[in-house]
């Protein structure tokens, strides 16, 4: 990670017993690792950017091993998505970058996950937050954990500075039941159901 420069990580973690039913005896368990980094491209147009993908590999295995250790280990995880806000000074395509390695290092640590990691990004100026898309770590179409987390860092990014976020779950939303495709139905076979 020589090229990385990092200025703060945070993690948040939600334990969510209810949403208006019945409580639960076991929490839904929502986290979300953040790590903000300078903006090699900030203000300006770079044409060649698809390198610091690599660069930032093992800052998205160091935070997806972090991530399910908060869960309680990779035995628990069954939902995860990413995100990326960038600062003033980038473009989207700043954010674009952390597509390769978020996904892949979530999908590396937890070892047979088959389905693809969704994805948000945006520029936004420090304080903003960003809804991550969740979805089932091995069939995108299981509809009970179809969540989202809200993310942010109150001074975070600046105007030349990347906000990554991982973020994973220990199930479904607490009082799924809009049917659709149920984890103990998946077939593993495409990541889709």
């Amino acid at each position: 990670m020589s090229d990385v420069v990092i200025r703060k990580q945070g993690l948040s973690v939600e334990e969510i017993f209810h949403e208006g039913g019945p409580p639960q005896s076991s929490p839904l368990v929502r986290a979300a690792a953040m790590t903000v980094i300078a903006n090699p491209f900030a203000g300006r147009y770079e044409s060649d950017i698809e390198g610091f993908m690599d660069d930032l590999k093992p800052l998205g295995i160091a935070m997806a091993s972090r991530l399910a250790d908060a869960l309680g280990g990779v035995d628990k995880v069954q939902g995860y998505g990413k995100g990326a806000i960038v600062g003033g000074a980038g473009e989207i395509e700043h954010g674009a970058l952390w597509h390769v390695p978020g996904g892949y290092a979530m999908r590396e640590v937890l070892g047979n996950a088959m389905a693809i990691v969704p994805s948000t990004k945006k520029v936004g100026a420090p304080g903003t937050r960003l809804d991550v898309p969740i979805t089932h770590i091995n069939a995108s179409y299981v509809r009970s954990h179809f969540d989202a987390m809200e993310v942010g860092l109150n001074d975070s990014p600046r105007a030349r500075e990347l906000l990554l976020v991982l973020v994973m779950t220990s199930g479904p939303r607490i009082h799924a039941r809009v049917g659709g495709l149920h984890a103990d139905a998946i077939e593993g076979k495409d990541g889709l159901r």
